[in-house]
């Protein structure tokens, strides 16, 4: 492996960790043209549970996020994304020849597991380098550069797909990958030295879960990402059924899908703007006294019957727009707030939250999105209930010491 030693330019790390950060948000969205075919071909009789092809990824991600924070503080940042990559790239061809959804689900867990490394160990190695709002400043910029993903993904796969088949997707994951893996290799110095590495044992790795879990923020902060990550799954796994079966507008989702990034895009670049300014706990409770009410009026709209065609279905699109730019304005702070306490132990602090809020998450999401009725409904109410319930979370919150 390489061993670069000079450090990169801050702008080169920022694109670096948005293509990391980014590998989820590719595996997923570039996924949603093909939930049609995939449900005709490996689940014609039960197409709804299609969407399990998003969550079981998410699911896989969420496991292996307990185990790649720990193996980062232990071995080193570098070597467990890289390692992670070599294990999705792996499932991603066993999905590709998969001839059965149930085989399909567990290759699209096991690459959820490798995508772990990416998205937990790329936090703790901007923790490495920067603190608090910094922290946050860093991964904002990052997450700005990273909604071109969401916003490109789909209409590219449906290019793909159009071209070469819906399994031909799972060769561009593994393109993806390795791209981003030969820039980490070339560029990024390790950022965790032998000295601060912790022994990969059990008692040791026991004793930094308690200490991660004895803060009251790190819960506090844990419960609020299961909500809204539960809530933009939710969003995800539902939004393609929504536009073809509500809207009936399938073949324009891919462009429908970009604007709604882009334009949820700019809350990243607003946050890191903003969050210096008033702070990370303000941002967060902001963002959801405006989802509630944006989802409250969208409820309200659409049991009245007022909007119809066309306005019905710019209701909806604005109410998603919200959803992904709630995300963009709270997971970022949010983070920032859980790793603050425990830098020395940044890897674990990273999987403990990550973990346990996306396994959470999933929970919530899956059923959100089996939930569809026809109607899209059942999914804002979901995330209306959810969107309380972080906030009143946020508020149970001890001052922040100055």
């Amino acid at each position: 492996m390489t061993h670069p030693t000079r450090a990169m330019g801050q702008s080169e790390f920022i694109a670096l960790i948005a293509m990391l950060f980014a590998t989820v948000a590719f595996s997923i969205d570039s996924m949603l043209p093909a939930l049609p075919s995939i449900a005709a071909e490996l689940t014609p009789d039960a197409p709804n549970t299609a969407q399990l092809i998003l969550t079981s990824f998410v699911l896989g991600m969420g496991l292996g996020t307990f185990v790649a924070g720990p193996l980062s503080d232990s071995f080193g940042r570098r070597r467990i994304i890289v390692s992670g990559a070599v294990l999705y790239c792996f499932a991603a061809g066993v999905a590709y020849f998969a001839p059965t959804l149930e085989t399909m689900l567990a290759a699209r867990i096991i690459q959820g597991l490798g995508a772990a490394g990416a998205r937990v160990v790329s936090l703790a190695l901007v923790r490495d380098l920067y603190k608090g709002r910094d922290m946050a400043r860093i991964v904002s910029f990052a997450m700005m550069i990273f909604t071109l993903v969401p916003a490109i993904a789909p209409l590219a796969a449906s290019g793909i797909i159009s071209a070469f088949g819906w399994r031909s997707i799972f060769v561009t994951f593994i393109a993806f990958s390795v791209i981003s893996m030969v820039w980490l290799m070339m560029r990024q110095p390790e950022t965790l030295p032998l000295a601060s590495r912790r022994p990969f044992r059990a008692a040791p790795l026991i004793a930094a879960l308690k200490e991660v879990l004895s803060h009251r923020v790190i819960r506090t902060t844990i419960a609020v990402q299961t909500l809204i990550f539960g809530a933009l799954f939710g969003t995800l796994s539902s939004a393609q059924q929504i536009f073809e079966d509500v809207f009936n507008r399938a073949d324009s989702f891919p462009l429908w899908f970009a604007v709604v990034a882009i334009c949820a895009g700019t809350a990243s670049p607003t946050n890191a703007f903003l969050v210096g300014r008033v702070g990370m706990r303000s941002m967060i409770t902001t963002t959801l006294i405006a989802q509630i009410a944006l989802s409250a009026v969208t409820i309200a709209l659409a049991l009245s019957g007022i909007l119809t065609g066309g306005a019905g279905f710019a209701l909806f699109v604005i109410w998603m727009i919200g959803v992904f730019a709630m995300a963009g304005l709270t997971l970022g702070n949010l983070n920032a707030l859980a790793l603050e306490p425990v830098g020395h132990i940044a890897g674990m602090a990273a999987s403990v939250t990550g973990a346990i809020a996306t396994v959470c998450a999933v929970m919530l999401a899956a059923p959100l999105g089996l939930a569809f009725n026809g109607t899209y409904l059942p999914l804002v109410l979901g995330v209306l209930v959810m969107s309380i319930l972080a906030l009143l979370l946020m508020l149970t919150l001890p001052k922040a010491q100055p």
